[in-house]
């Protein structure tokens, strides 16, 4: 569960900023998107080798 102390005379805008932060961090709503649909095992270790590739290509391109 999540928690936000708010302190005394606090918005409630930054305090939902503060919420909307740790929820996003936990990862919950991209997990349930991901178990929205069953995808092979080979077709995501393809998917993490070509995303492996190109954050490779963007590190040597700026070296």
């Amino acid at each position: 569960m999540i928690v936000v102390p708010l302190k005394e005379g606090e918005n409630i805008e930054r305090a939902l900023k503060k919420f909307k932060r740790k929820f996003e961090k936990t990862g919950i709503v991209k997990e349930l998107r991901g178990r929205q649909a069953f995808t092979k095992p080979s077709v995501e270790k393809r998917k993490m080798m070509m995303r492996a590739a190109y954050v490779q290509k963007l590190q040597q391109m700026e070296d």
